[in-house]
């Protein structure tokens, strides 16, 4: 099988079906996500949350685009098989500008998915240094080598007073938030201890797909220290919206399509609020890639 190959000539070990099933599983996740319905304070099917300014076409749009992008990636992260973990970001942030870039360009200069674009991409250049090393792939694997790269990230970006103050800036400042850094350099605990086994035990129990990915999205609002949320509503409003989830879950949560109006209330109220739990979406995002990568009996490398 060969490998693919970069505009400038390099090979990189990394066969294009290999490359494709991956890229193909983080679209779904993508659109698994903005499809969902009702989120609270989120863009979905039924309404755009507590955003004026994106629709639901606009997260289909940049979905698209870091569809396209994704395999760069993983392609970087094999290349950077001979390189310190610790050097890697450096290499990611290039791709990551101009993907973000042409995201914008889609969507008219709206944020739809920024958060999901550093962390799919820090995933799939994991993806792509693991396969290169012949390591095992799997989200123990991919988020632990996620951590390596992001070692140090949030002092050097958050910490040290170095450039403009940024609204991450100001909530680690004010509140000790770390926000999808902080996610990163940790090696994604949200999903790793929390959400993905939550999700994958509702799976394995039979649950409605649609019922389980809300469950697990009310689990990551009831414990991520959101920023997006923090940067709209103050602590305040991340108190609010934790506290709310967890009353949700005590009663049930979502297991029960019964409870749905009560999380059709939450999104009403999130509205009002203007509180958007977009960090604890993006989180969603990767726990469904994870579960359903880990979800084969074969790897990809038999495709």
């Amino acid at each position: 099988m060969m490998p693919t190959t970069q505009a400038d000539g390099r090979k990189t070990p990394l066969p294009r079906q290999i490359v494709a099933w991956y890229c193909e599983k983080a679209y779904q996740a993508m659109l698994a996500e903005v499809n969902l319905s009702p989120k609270p304070g989120l863009v979905d099917r039924d309404n755009c949350g507590a955003h004026r300014d994106m629709t639901i076409e606009d997260f289909y749009r940049s979905a698209r685009v870091i569809y396209r992008w994704l395999a760069r990636f993983m392609e970087q992260g094999a290349l950077t098989l001979h390189l310190r973990e610790s050097e890697v970001l450096s290499v990611l942030r290039p791709v990551g500008l101009a993907c973000e870039e042409a995201m914008f360009n889609v969507t008219a200069g709206v944020n739809t998915h920024k958060g999901t674009l550093f962390s799919l991409g820090l995933v799939f250049a994991a993806i792509g240094r693991l396969y290169a090393q012949r390591q095992n792939i799997s989200p123990e694997s991919i988020c632990s080598t996620v951590a390596a790269f992001c070692r140090g990230l949030t002092e050097r970006e958050l910490l040290k007073h170095n450039g403009m103050e940024t609204a991450g800036k100001r909530l680690y400042r004010q509140f000790g938030l770390t926000g999808a850094r902080g996610q990163a350099e940790a090696g994604y605990p949200l999903v790793i201890e929390l959400a993905l086994p939550h999700f994958k035990a509702q799976q394995a129990a039979g649950s409605n797909p649609d019922l389980a990915l809300l469950d697990t999205l009310l689990l990551l609002i009831a414990s991520n220290d959101d920023t997006n949320v923090a940067s709209r509503g103050g602590i305040e409003g991340l108190e609010w919206i934790k506290r709310t989830a967890k009353r949700l879950l005590r009663q049930g949560g979502m297991r029960q399509a019964a409870n749905l109006p009560r999380l059709q209330r939450f999104d009403r109220q999130c509205i009002a609020r203007n509180l958007s739990p977009g960090g604890s979406a993006d989180l969603l995002i990767v726990t469904w890639f994870l579960a359903e990568i880990s979800s084969f009996n074969t790897t990809p490398t038999s495709l």
